[in-house]
């Protein structure tokens, strides 16, 4: 398995951050977890009231019942207390993964299309489920480090002023305890990050198998896909099992570092009672700290493997931001957890009206290949039906991707009604133009979700938008009609059925320019043609960019341009073109492909 460099990142930093956006949570977690972790000093001292008055030394004269009063009273003070805790406790959690998550997924939705996610979709489902979860536990244990902290002070406090040699060996166990974190420091964060990476790669496959489901019974591979996954559950498992067993090693290596101290705590204990340094009731409470004193020891050990941990996580999530700073993952944003959801129409363009589109040099290549376009020269006016149409390779994809903004362009400028189009991945959105790709992607929901996309105010046009599409007879052969479910990727419609949903998810929108890559290419030759009518008829003066090498659509471009070699070989109408390209007649005639 190829390992993943997990960058550097600033932990601590980011962690600082996440604690500004919950302020008031966070103070509040503070306070009430460092009063769980501080109240067992009170039954310590109500314990050494206890024993000393049963062995007539105490020093201040308390009965026996109004002491056990007293410790009745501290457990229901303690557990209310604990019950507010867990309870802000679990909504703090739950915001800072959820900020983390937003800003990760609206990185993924700032970036151009073709380049949001740098590796596969299951690597990034892991960091989105387990690493965000690692860093939600890991900011949590900070609060309890708090807390220790302060329980740590007011435990020596008290111990020192009864007996400091005891209360030396009380505490030995810490340092050992800091010293064995630090040497599996790059430990944990090997075996982390290989744990993770092997994660995503199984999460990978499971969903390309579940989307792909016809094509590995068709082509007779469900044995060789079996045996794949098998090998990667392997890999995964020894990786988990690695990780799992050092986390383990290092609990036993705290406890048991622990056990060894309170053995020691015990015998010079013991002896300070025979020599009369110490009475029955500090002896109590001394052997009272003890279980404190180990389970506070053990949260410091595991904190600073989770410190390691969590700045895997941070790493392995900064790496989806793709450059952006990375103290930028835990920037606040409202979440709209409570009260009414936005409006999705506030957060849409202005529409403007297009006179033109204009392209000029535009350059974009493939990384680490000479495949891609250059020097693009492209005139769209508006209104028109344009249709970039060539070889297989020679560009017309790229083209369009490059134009809305789904690659970021080497060079070259895009201009609207003569402006500048600085950022066209933002510009380029409905209501101003829509998009259908090669490949169009259904979700596993209803048609009318799919077509609607949480757009309900839109649902007056559905009818229309069908109709536009051609889907109305296939709509009628549905089982519950709009409400049909198409199942994961769209793999219960056919492949036409497809292309047509994505078509009348454009139309539904009704946007300035409709941009298609190869739309009728799923779709018979009267189908199609039918597709154009209605498009012509019902949505005359809409501008259309359309990438196709079917006839039917060629015949009725206003503008054909050729790509070859990823430029523009010719540019004109189609009685033009076959007069005057050599190219172009070639494609007409079938000749190439």
């Amino acid at each position: 398995m190829t390992q993943e460099t997990t960058p550097r990142v600033p932990t601590a930093r980011i962690g600082a951050r996440l604690i500004r956006s919950q302020p008031g949570r966070y103070a509040a977690n503070a306070v009430l977890w460092s009063t769980i972790w501080v109240m067992p000093v009170v039954p310590a001292l109500i314990t050494r009231a206890f024993f000393d008055e049963v062995s007539g030394e105490a020093a201040v004269g308390l009965t026996v019942p109004t002491l056990i009063a007293l410790l009745v009273g501290y457990g229901f003070a303690r557990l209310a207390v604990m019950f507010v805790a867990m309870w802000n406790d679990v909504h703090f959690m739950f915001r800072s993964g959820t900020l983390l998550r937003r800003n990760m997924l609206a990185r993924v939705f700032e970036m151009p299309g073709a380049q949001a996610v740098e590796r596969s979709a299951g690597e990034a489902i892991s960091r989105f489920r387990e690493d965000v979860e690692e860093t939600e536990e890991s900011l949590s244990w900070t609060v309890d480090m708090l807390g220790l902290t302060l329980f740590s002070a007011v435990a020596l406090t008290v111990m020192l002023s009864i007996n400091t040699r005891v209360t030396v060996f009380v505490f030995t166990p810490t340092v050992v305890v800091v010293y064995i974190a630090a040497q599996a420091r790059k430990r944990i964060r090997r075996y982390r990050e290989a744990a993770r990476v092997a994660t995503g790669h199984i999460t990978e496959a499971l969903g390309e198998t579940f989307g792909s489901v016809q094509s590995i019974k068709v082509a007779g591979a469900e044995e060789s896909m079996i045996g794949h996954f098998r090998q990667l559950n392997d890999v995964r498992r020894s990786a988990m099992v690695r990780d799992r067993v050092l986390t383990s090693m290092l609990e036993s290596a705290f406890w048991n570092t622990v056990n060894i101290g309170t053995g020691l705590i015990l015998i010079v204990g013991a002896r300070a009672m025979s020599s009369g340094d110490m009475t029955v009731g500090d002896f109590a409470v001394f052997t009272y700290f003890l279980t404190f004193v180990s389970d506070a020891v053990f949260v410091l050990g595991l904190f600073i493997a989770r410190f390691q941990q969590a700045g895997i996580s941070f790493g392995r999530m900064v790496a989806l931001l793709r450059g952006a700073p990375p103290v930028s993952l835990a920037d606040r944003h409202e979440l709209h957890l409570t009260g009414d959801l936005p409006d999705p129409r506030a957060s849409l363009p202005a529409p403007l009206r297009l006179e033109e589109l204009r392209v000029e040099g535009l350059t974009f290549h493939y990384p680490g290949s000479d495949a891609g376009i250059a020097d693009v020269d492209l005139t769209v006016p508006g209104g028109s039906f344009t249709v970039v149409t060539g070889r297989i390779g020679s560009g017309k994809t790229t083209l369009l991707r490059a134009i809305l903004g789904l690659v970021r362009a080497d060079a070259g400028t895009v201009r609207w009604n003569g402006e500048v189009v600085e950022d066209p991945a933002a510009f380029f959105v409905p209501p101003r133009s829509a998009y259908t790709p090669q490949v169009p992607k259904l979700f596993s929901m209803s048609l009318r979700d799919n077509l609607l996309m949480g757009r309900d105010d839109l649902e007056d046009r559905l009818h229309d938008s069908i109709r536009s599409a051609v889907m109305e007879p296939d709509l009628d052969d549905m089982p519950d009609g709009l409400d049909t479910m198409v199942g994961p990727l769209g793999v219960r419609l056919s492949g036409g059925q497809v292309q047509r949903s994505a078509a009348a998810r454009m139309f539904v929108r009704d946007p300035e320019v409709l941009v298609f890559d190869d739309l009728s290419s799923a779709l018979d030759v009267e189908t199609e043609r039918t597709l154009w009518d209605r498009l012509f008829a019902e949505r005359a003066g809409v501008t259309s960019l359309v990438v196709s090498h079917r006839k039917p659509a060629l015949q009725r471009a206003d503008q054909i341009v050729v790509m070859h070699a990823g430029r523009v070989a010719a540019v004109g109408s189609l009685d033009a073109l076959l007069e005057t390209s050599p190219e172009f007649r070639a494609l007409w005639k079938g000749d190439v492909v």
